[in-house]
């Protein structure tokens, strides 16, 4: 990318919406790092690598709340490779336990497929008996709260 580029030109180089780079402005996660005397912005390298750190911690599935947080790190002198390494470690363990919970999800999917006569009447559909059980408890459960 060209040093002096607008925001146009920025979020091509990245492969993002120019909507997407006035939302990270908003945030404050992002900036230009000059505006022309017609009130354009100009990004240069900096603002470019920027945007591919929120972009690329976003693939790692980072929330805009823990990006603000690693760009805060990233800026700090007392800040340590620690630190950032502790955040990594808790998402990964957010990350593990959705895995887990998706495993949960698909096993308990498979059974019900497995269990499921192709023929027999929807009121027969253990699927749907099942999800009816789960509904009731779940309401039974809002009710106990409730109360």
């Amino acid at each position: 990318m060209t040093v002096g580029c607008t925001i146009g030109q920025l979020a091509k180089a990245v492969g993002v919406n120019v909507q997407t780079v006035r939302y990270y402005e908003r945030r404050r996660l992002l900036g230009p790092s000059a505006r022309r005397p017609s009130g354009y912005r100009i990004y240069g390298e900096d603002e470019e690598r920027r945007l591919r750190f929120i972009k690329n911690a976003q693939a790692l599935g980072f929330t805009l709340h823990e990006i603000e947080e690693l760009l805060d790190l990233q800026v700090s002198s007392k800040t340590r490779c620690g630190d950032v390494q502790r955040k990594a470690e808790a998402k990964l363990k957010h990350v593990e336990a959705k895995v887990r919970d998706l495993q949960a999800l698909a096993r308990a999917l498979r059974s019900l497929i497995r269990d499921c006569r192709a023929g027999q009447p929807t009121d027969r559909c253990p699927i749907l008996q099942s999800l009816e059980k789960t509904e009731r408890r779940v309401t039974n459960d809002n009710r106990k709260t409730t109360r």
